[in-house]
């Protein structure tokens, strides 16, 4: 079962509504194991983040790859932006987005990210650890 998959069924099984948003593309190439809970399946990347978008109160990351990249910039842009002011967590396992997190510092320290916006993005160690930080999380403005 793929990531998605897993974390649609321990969700599901959580007793949390799931509703899976996936390429169709990706849905006819089974990569991603089968969605458990609801799947809306759309044509492109761009319908996926604003289906996305428009179903979640907050958007939580676990670690992946380009893709998974792409979409935490394109919606901590729409953040920065004041398009939305949903937390945005990072579920860092393993001190896997560290460097990134370095990375987001260092542009502020030079100048290319303001304070407030490097604090649109949220990130823990553990799930608890995220959830909490969710719960509490104020945008800055």
């Amino acid at each position: 079962m793929g990531l998605l998959g897993g974390v649609s069924k321990a969700t599901f099984l959580g007793g949390s509504q799931v509703l899976g948003v996936i390429t169709k593309t990706l849905a006819k190439g089974d990569i991603i194991g089968k969605t458990i809970g609801e799947e809306l399946q759309v044509s492109t990347v761009s319908d996926r983040l604003n289906a996305m978008f428009n179903h979640v109160d907050a958007f939580i990351a676990l670690p992946g790859g380009l893709g998974t990249l792409e979409e935490i910039f394109h919606i901590f842009s729409w953040a920065q932006l004041h398009i939305h002011h949903k937390p945005i967590g990072l579920l860092n396992v393993n001190g896997f987005y560290d460097n990134m997190l370095s990375f987001l510092d260092q542009a502020v320290e030079q100048e290319f990210l303001t304070s407030s916006a490097r604090q649109i993005i949220i990130s823990a160690a553990t799930a608890e650890q995220l959830i909490h930080q969710i719960i509490i999380f104020h945008p800055c403005n």
